[in-house]
């Protein structure tokens, strides 16, 4: 049997008489086959899409690597540690 004209696994191009794929090592037991377990998945779109910032979820602002509201709830915490040793005085 001849392989198909690129590697269902990693895209490659195939020989015509591949025995298994040059790039990614696959062959006809591994998934080199037409047609795949996983066609019938229906998968959205964004799935095949790698590196698409596009759908990922706004990330918050980071001051030395904490999200902003720790360092406020950490600024708070402060002040009313100052305003409690204040007035024990």
């Amino acid at each position: 049997m001849n392989p198909p004209p690129e590697c269902a696994v990693c895209g490659a191009a195939l020989p015509r008489r591949a025995k298994a794929c040059p790039e990614c090592g696959a062959d006809e037991r591994t998934g080199w086959r037409e047609s795949s377990v996983y066609d019938g998945l229906d998968l959205p779109d964004a799935a095949w899409r790698e590196g698409d910032e596009a759908d990922a979820a706004p990330q918050p602002a980071r001051v030395n690597g904490l999200p902003w509201y720790w360092w406020l709830v950490g600024v708070l915490l402060l002040g009313l540690l100052v305003l409690g040793f204040a007035g024990w005085r």
